[in-house]
This record gives C-alpha cells, sequence and structure tokens, in this order.
C-alpha cells in the first residue's frame, strides 16, 4: 500500500473516531437539568443505539424505560430498561410499524411530571414511522423509493413523508403533551434544518403546502386521492413543550478531517460544507480541482487535503448497485487518470452508502487503467450505476462497518 492510500486509511478511522455520538450526547444531558422529572427514552436512526447507550450509561436508574428504533444490523446488544428493535432502511417495513407504536404506547399515559428523552439521528424517517389513516406502509414504500430514485434531495423527500405520517412534522411531539420533551439531535442534513433531520418529529415545520406540492409536480409523483388530501392539510408551525439541541454535524466531519490531514503532514483545505449536487457531478468536479491544483494553476499547495462535506444524490438510470459515495468516486477516476500523487475518496459517515455494506470508495491515478484490466468500462458502470462492482475489482471499496454516528459524508483529494 503506497503512502496516500496509507495516509486516506489513516484520515477515515480518525474521521469517524472523532464523530462517534457518545461524548456530544453526554455533553447535552450534562448541560440539561431534568429535575425530579421522570424521564422516559425514545431514540430513532441509524445513530440511535449508540445515542441510547450514552445516555444509558449516564443516566442510569433515572431512566424508566425507553424504546431504541434502528436499522437492521445496527444495534450491539441490549440496553438496561431499553427494547430495542431493528427495522427497514431506507425504506420502512413492518418491523418500522410495530416498533413506532411502541414508542407512541410508551409516551401514551404520559403527564406533566415526565419528560421524554428523544433521541434524534439520521435514517429516522424511514425507521420511525406510523401512516396516516387510509394510507398503507405498502404505498409509503412505493412512495419513498420514487423518491429516492429521481434524485430528490432529503428536504424535498421530507416535505411529502412528513404529511402522510402521524409522528413527523412535529407531531410526535404534540403527542407527548403534557409531558416536556427534550431531544438530542445528530444532524444529517446540511444547515441542520430541524424539522428535516429525521422529518423533524420534533421540531415546528416550516415548509408548507404549496412547497409539498411542487415537489410532487417537479418529479411529477403519483399519489392516491388520500395521499392528496394530506398533502393539503397543514403540518404544526408551534410547539411549546420542546428543547432542542444539535450535537453533530457534517462541520465536525470536515474538523475531524482537516485536523488529521495536518498531523499527516497535508495542508489542508476545506472547500465546502454544504457539497449538494449528483454524485457523478460532484466526483468530476473533484477530479478538474485535482487536475488543477497538479498544473498549479488555483491556490491549493501540495501537499495538500481538499476537503468537500455535504451528501449528493444519485438519479438512478441503471440497474447496477452502489451508493453516492461509491459512484461519486468512480466519476472521479476518469478526471484523474494518469495523475501522479493523486487519490479521491468518499465516505459516508454511518459506514453504510446506499444499499451496500461499503461506506464509500477510494480511487487514484491507476483506477481507470485497474479496470480496464478486469474488463471493466468505467462508462458503462457509471451508465448503469454500478459503481460497487468497478470498485470491487480493484480493491477501491471502504468497508467500515456501522459506525454508530450519521453526519453526512466527506470526500477529500489528497496529492503529495
Amino acid at each position: 500500500m503506497n503512502i496516500l492510500k496509507e495516509s486516506a486509511q489513516t484520515m477515515i478511522k480518525n474521521i469517524l473516531a472523532e464523530n462517534m455520538p457518545e461524548t456530544s450526547v453526554i455533553n447535552a444531558l450534562q448541560e440539561h437539568d431534568f429535575g425530579l422529572k421522570k424521564v422516559y427514552l425514545v431514540a430513532i436512526g441509524k445513530a440511535a443505539w449508540t445515542m441510547a447507550k450514552a445516555a444509558s450509561e449516564y443516566l442510569g436508574e433515572k431512566i424508566e424505560k425507553g424504546v431504541v428504533i434502528t436499522k437492521y444490523e445496527h444495534s450491539m446488544g441490549d440496553l438496561p430498561r431499553l427494547e430495542i428493535f431493528e427495522a427497514g432502511h431506507p425504506t420502512p417495513d413492518e418491523n418500522t410499524v410495530i416498533a413506532t407504536q411502541k414508542a407512541l404506547a410508551l409516551i401514551s399515559q404520559l403527564d406533566e411530571d415526565d419528560e421524554v428523552l428523544f433521541l434524534v439521528s439520521g435514517g429516522g424517517s424511514a425507521l420511525f414511522e406510523a401512516p396516516q389513516e387510509g394510507v398503507t406502509l405498502e404505498e409509503l414504500a412505493g412512495l419513498n423509493n420514487d423518491l429516492l430514485a429521481s434524485g430528490a434531495d432529503i428536504v424535498e423527500m421530507n416535505m411529502i413523508r412528513k404529511r402522510l405520517s402521524k409522528v413527523k412534522a412535529g407531531r410526535f411531539a404534540q403527542l407527548c403533551k403534557p409531558a416536556s420533551v427534550f431531544a438530542v439531535v445528530l444532524s444529517d442534513v446540511l444547515g441542520d434544518r430541524l424539522d428535516t433531520i429525521a422529518s423533524g418529529p420534533a421540531a415546528p415545520d416550516t415548509s408548507t403546502i404549496e412547497d409539498a406540492l411542487a415537489v410532487v409536480a417537479k418529479y411529477n409523483l403519483e399519489l392516491t386521492a388520500t395521499q392528496k388530501t394530506y398533502l393539503t392539510q397543514e403540518t404544526p408551525k408551534k410547539l411549546d413543550n420542546v428543547k432542542t439541541t444539535i450535537t453533530g454535524s457534517v462541520r465536525s466531519l470536515c474538523e475531524a478531517a482537516a485536523k488529521t490531514a495536518t498531523e499527516l503532514g497535508f495542508k489542508p483545505y476545506v472547500l465546502t460544507t454544504t457539497l449538494n449536487c449528483e454524485a457523478a457531478e460532484a466526483g468530476r468536479f473533484l477530479a478538474s480541482i485535482a487536475v488543477d491544483t497538479t498544473k498549479g494553476v488555483n491556490c491549493f499547495q501540495r501537499p495538500c487535503a481538499i476537503i468537500a462535506g455535504g451528501e449528493t444524490v444519485v438519479n438512478l438510470k441503471g440497474t447496477g448497485k452502489g451508493g453516492r459515495n461509491q459512484e461519486l468516486a468512480l466519476s472521479a477516476a476518469t478526471g484523474i487518470s494518469g495523475l501522479a500523487d493523486t487519490l479521491i475518496f468518499s465516505l459516508g459517515s454511518d459506514g453504510t452508502d446506499g444499499p451496500t455494506e461499503a461506506a464509500g470508495g477510494i480511487v487514484d491515478g491507476e483506477t481507470v487503467a485497474q479496470l480496464k484490466k478486469t474488463n471493466h468500462d468505467i462508462d458503462k458502470l457509471l451508465a448503469n450505476n454500478d459503481s460497487y462492482h468497478g470498485l470491487q475489482a480493484i480493491d477501491g471499496l471502504i468497508i467500515t462497518g456501522p459506525t454508530g454516528t450519521n453526519v453526512n459524508d466527506v470526500s477529500i483529494i489528497l496529492m503529495m
């Protein structure tokens, strides 16, 4: 393994290590006074188990009981006084509904002397769901898949999903009344919009009926008559029983990347923390920056680490396997083909990029030539959205396993 790949692996390890939610959760709890209230815990999202574990260890028996809902294979064992559920992501399934009903039963009998500790992380939209009357789980799953395939971003997706749900868009917090809610949020949304993270179960909704209908028109979504009715009903705009703190976001990913880059001898440049476009476009853009840096026509001085945080999208046109980070990396490979001492990697902080076990992908100046040797055509791979198999063939997948956190993605150009 060459020095660039070794450096990339070190950066990946350190970026994830510095963005585990345990410390952030404990810091949030230290700053909150529960007083004499009884505490009931509800945790949702890909990082739900990790966040719940930290809260359980810190608060101990002060937690009466609770419900934890996370993605399949993201639970790491039992936790005292807490029921652990695993469910479908990115598409909700029957276990999603069962687990959500358990959470709703938990908070249904609370009074003003109780407080709900609500731990929220990315993925909560799919993992925490109780469909509105007359809306089936199958309909929600189909609509979710349509939105994913269309290339809609997370804000647009959640505008639709929250209106078809009994728990999204602040409705969960309303159901907790008269109990108070303390929400600790791990952000996977650019700009940290509370009404978008996990579709905002405990946040007032800032989107309007007109906004939601515009998304339907933009992506030509097919809705049932019942779904259309719910889309024309306004969501809660005020909540008086919620206090919220955000514990982590994509900025912390970029800060950790810059710190490790410096330690490894690379000059860090944070290009953006709001990368939001087609994954393939982002890959080509980063490759063009690497080319210009090689030519010395921009401001980046080698050795350098050029860092871009955010979350791209993929508009599915093929039938292959992959995720946005893998597609971004593979799309960058052509642009940097033949460049010496240049590497680009893209990493999903949760450890699962799209419907794969990979966290992302890593490419360098030799990637295109290596693909040709394995009889893979890079253009065909990208046209079929099959970045996974291309990267797999050249040992270009980043495999971390579920990480226990979820704060967007980071893409990095490393140049010696």
